[in-house]
Parts: C-alpha cells; structure tokens; sequence
C-alpha cells in the first residue's frame, strides 16, 4: 500500500503496522476485534531527502517522538481495513503540512487615515469613561 498524495509516495515497506484494540464506546466488539491501527513511520529511515527529514522533523508535533518516529493512532472506523487508509492518508496529510514552503509576509503599514480614525475612537471612548467618574466636590 502506498500513502499517496499529490506528489509525496511512500513506499509501503517504511510503514510499520499494529493493530491494537480501540478504546471507547463499540460493545462486544470493541473488547473482541483489534480493529485500531497504530502507524509508525521511522523519518530518519525513510526514502525523503535530507532537506524533508529535517522539515519533518522541526515540526514541533506531539506525533514525532525524540527517536524521530511518527506514531498515528487510527480508531475512528470500525473496520481495520478503514483505520488503515485513515491512517496513510493522515500521514500523508502530515508529511505534505510540514513540507509546504510557508507563506513569506509582506508587512505592511496602517495607512494615515486608519491611525487618524484609531486614535479619534480612543479619545471619544475615554470622553465616554471619564463622564462616569464621580464629580469632584470643590
């Protein structure tokens, strides 16, 4: 099985598969069946570039553990065949969030105009909390 995206393969034999019992709600069937997944994928070992591993690696995810090994745990659906394909897919999703090139910012400045209208709405609003004050008594 290959998680595929748009340009991101990963070769099947990187994955390592476990399949556990769910937790939560499901009757007989959560106690019988071991219909939960649990994927790693070793990011030191796997066929990424240099330049990805270290991209993946930085992303500051609760998922990636100190050896460098992204853990998902799949328990949504009731088949395992379903916790599987959710597992690739979200890994897949992961890997492409942390190899997207971020946005670069442009900054920019409030115009005149705006810091005008800014600075008018603080001097009414403290016009406004200054007539709630006690009157002073001469």
């Amino acid at each position: 099985m290959n998680g595929k995206s748009n340009n991101l393969r990963i070769p099947a034999d990187e994955i390592e598969w476990q399949a556990i019992r769910a937790s939560g709600a499901g009757g007989q069937n959560v106690n019988k069946v071991a219909t939960a997944i649990h994927l790693r994928y070793n990011v030191h070992n796997s066929s990424l570039s240099d330049f990805q591993k270290q991209r993946v690696l930085r992303s500051n995810d609760n998922r990636i553990t100190s050896e460098g090994v992204v853990v998902i745990k799949a328990m949504r659906h009731r088949t395992q065949e379903r916790n599987r394909r959710d597992a690739i897919e979200r890994l897949s999703a992961f890997i492409e969030s942390c190899l997207k090139q971020p946005k670069h910012r442009i900054k920019t400045k409030p115009s005149r105009n705006s810091q005008k209208r800014r600075m008018d709405k603080k001097t009414k609003h403290g016009k406004n909390k200054a007539l709630r004050r006690k009157p002073i008594d001469y």
